[in-house]
């Protein structure tokens, strides 16, 4: 995986200029990195890994709090100086349709973790090796990371980039979310606590 093309784009939050990263310039669903105008590749940077939520991200489900949790990340990149990458990983790394099936098992009543075992998988089946190579190709070397997944955290102190803190995304659980928020705290150990 390498950069394969860059252009600015200019956003509610402000200008970033947005990259792709893929094995070849044919592949169709890149990771991407936003990049504000103001980063620094000198200094400790706000960063997000998000991962692919189209149901969330593109549609505003009240499911999950994926969109709003990208929307506070552009803002924060945006104040920051900042970059979040987009990671093409999308229901927790097992594709699209896979997680509407999960979700039509969700509605059964069984949570979002048991609902991925319950179809063959892992509870959280992404990885963040392509992040950390975006963040080298960009030359970070400290983060500030945007995050409450604790794998995000552990998967990047075992790389050369340093961690300088971790920033809460806390979203207000609503009705429809508020199960979904509750597993991902309980079971999967998110800091999803103020």
């Amino acid at each position: 995986m390498k950069r394969q093309a860059a252009t600015t784009i200019p956003t509610k939050w402000g200008v970033f200029k947005m990259i792709a990263y893929a094995a070849s310039k044919t592949e169709a669903m890149p990771h991407l990195a936003m990049v504000h105008e103001d980063f620094d590749k000198n200094s400790s940077v706000h960063l997000r890994i998000h991962s692919e939520c189209l149901t969330g991200d593109l549609f505003t489900s009240k499911r999950c709090d994926c969109g709003q949790q990208l929307s506070a990340a552009m803002e924060m990149a945006a104040s920051n100086g900042g970059v979040v990458i987009y990671l093409r990983q999308e229901g927790r790394g097992i594709g699209l349709i896979n997680k509407m099936e999960a979700y039509n098992i969700q509605d059964t009543g069984v949570n979002t973790a048991d609902a991925n075992t319950h179809l063959g998988f892992d509870v959280d089946s992404r990885h963040y090796e392509d992040a950390i190579t975006i963040m080298e190709d960009l030359q970070i070397k400290s983060i500030h990371l945007i995050t409450n997944n604790p794998l995000k955290i552990e998967a990047i102190e075992k790389s050369n980039i340093e961690v300088a803190s971790r920033v809460p995304l806390i979203i207000k659980p609503i009705k429809e979310n508020r199960d979904y928020l509750k597993t991902k705290n309980d079971l999967m150990g998110h800091f999803l606590k103020k």
